[in-house]
């Protein structure tokens, strides 16, 4: 990891550069700064470690020591394997099922109105930093969705959700020196006890839920938000109920496991305090990784004509018959538009790389002679490094070619299984992922019908990716042109 700390490679380049350097190997051993890690290569091996062997490798690798920071530690991805996050999971998912995402468009709807009505008064052409402009937009949906609150961001940059999001999701100064004090020494870090959230962050958030929730109880308010979600959980009437209609989000979704789907009573207590842990998670989650797939959706439209024509085409067909708007019915309708979001998503996933930790020893049996037993220790991290699959040509022939037809109708059976993994994979995958691209197909179904998309002098080709952000970024933003389309 030296060259990533020296910042002399970005991250993605130097996980890649070790994918690449065994290409024969179903896994590799390496540091990951001070703890030795195994990264796993081989899809088979994936579906065993993450899927048929969650009970082994139940847990993430964690960013801070679990008593530094409750806030933290109580949300559902920071949470440990076990009863406990076995009994939230089960207790939050009922919360993404179809029918309830279905009840938050309207929100998103709103959010997308105000994205449109901002740069249709900026003038007939634009330039725009995509990053920046989708972020906001993806703040905008997380507060009006978890928290019930309207910030319009891009009239009012610099509303405190926006700019608390902002600082939270840019991994510098203290807290990149917490995380790489956690990963080099767990003692020290723990020592140190230096919190992810800010003390800003933490009170703001935490006074928002507490409010929030004292007003929704005191006037019986009802609003199709997260938060209403999350208090029906905690009286007991969160059910999963399988979706009887069509309300898949598209090709990149994830199928909730088993371990979410069961239906029995919670022992688990949820409180306004785990509520807030919940609220939170989502909200950060929600911010960067969301913004990321619809900057690069978009970007990769500006670079391929001919394709943002055809996609253009299809949302017109479809609103025709919709009197003129894009509905939660005709987005999912949209094959082309779920192929260029999954092609975006499998070019440009926004996480670079999944985790999970072991809590109990494990060995990895031979597959041929040139291979040994390999024995793991309890706690052993296991690295699944999810761009360099996706890059991979094995699986994706011409992978650097942006090319939505490997997911059309008839091509997706060739997908090779646990080689795109966006989401995640396994009991522990995004509990989100429903959400996220609905939010995403949404907003660039009415970027590309409202706008002609064209590269300009600040747009990147190739991307040259940031050697100081973690995330799979440029430095200098992502940046196209938009021209407004005439009325027809």
């Amino acid at each position: 990891m030296l060259p990533i700390l020296l910042r002399t490679r970005s991250n993605t380049e130097q996980i890649n550069r070790i994918y690449k350097k065994f290409p024969n190997g179903r896994y590799v051993g390496m540091y990951s700064f001070t703890t030795p890690s195994l990264m796993v290569k081989d899809p088979e091996l994936i579906k065993k470690i993450m899927v048929k062997e969650f009970e082994t490798f139940p847990e993430h690798r964690s960013f801070i020591p679990s008593d530094v920071d409750p806030l933290w530690s109580n949300n559902l991805f920071a949470m440990k394997g076990g009863e406990k996050w076995y009994q939230l999971r089960s207790t939050l998912s009922p919360s993404f099922t179809g029918s309830k995402i279905k009840a938050m468009f309207i929100l998103m709807k709103e959010c997308s109105k105000e994205f449109l009505n901002y740069y249709q008064t900026k003038g007939d052409k634009i330039e725009i930093d995509l990053k920046d402009a989708f972020s906001r937009f993806a703040n905008d949906v997380i507060a009006t969705t978890a928290f019930g609150v309207s910030c319009n961001s891009l009239a009012n940059p610099k509303n405190e959700f926006y700019i608390l999001a902002k600082e939270f999701s840019f991994i510098g100064g203290v807290r990149r020196f917490a995380f790489l004090l956690n990963f080099i020494s767990p003692t020290f870090s723990r020592i140190a006890k230096i919190s992810l959230f800010t003390e800003r962050s933490r009170k703001f958030f935490t006074t928002l839920v507490k409010d929030a929730l004292k007003m929704r109880r005191d006037r019986s308010i009802i609003r199709p938000d997260m938060l209403h979600l999350l208090m029906e959980s905690q009286k007991g009437n969160s059910k999963y109920e399988e979706d009887t209609q069509k309300t898949g989000a598209g090709f990149a979704m994830v199928e909730e496991s088993d371990f979410g789907k069961t239906n029995r009573k919670s022992k688990l207590e949820i409180t306004d305090e785990i509520i807030t842990a919940q609220v939170m998670i989502f909200f950060f989650a929600g911010f960067d990784t969301v913004s990321t797939m619809m900057s690069y959706t978009i970007y990769e439209l500006a670079l391929n004509p001919d394709l943002q024509k055809r996609l253009r085409e299809e949302i017109d067909d479809a609103v025709k018959l919709s009197n003129g708007e894009i509905t939660y019915d005709n987005l999912l309708e949209m094959k082309f538009l779920d192929m260029v979001i999954s092609e975006s998503l499998r070019k440009w996933p926004p996480v670079i790389m999944i985790n999970r930790r072991s809590v109990r020893p494990y060995t990895i049996k031979p597959e041929n002679e040139t291979e040994a037993p390999l024995f793991l220790e309890k706690h052993s991290v296991i690295l699944c490094p999810v761009f360099s699959i996706h890059r991979d040509a094995k699986y994706y022939p011409n992978p650097d070619k942006f090319d939505p037809e490997r997911f059309s109708e008839e091509n997706r059976i060739n997908i090779q299984p646990y080689t795109y993994l966006p989401f995640g994979v396994g009991p522990r995958n995004c509990i989100g992922s429903r959400f996220a691209l609905l939010e995403g197909k949404l907003i660039v179904a009415e970027t590309v019908r409202n706008f002609e998309i064209f590269p300009i002098a600040k747009t990147q080709n190739p991307i040259i990716l940031s050697k100081t952000n973690f995330n799979p970024l440029p430095d200098d933003g992502i940046w196209v042109g938009l021209k407004r389309r005439n009325e027809e």
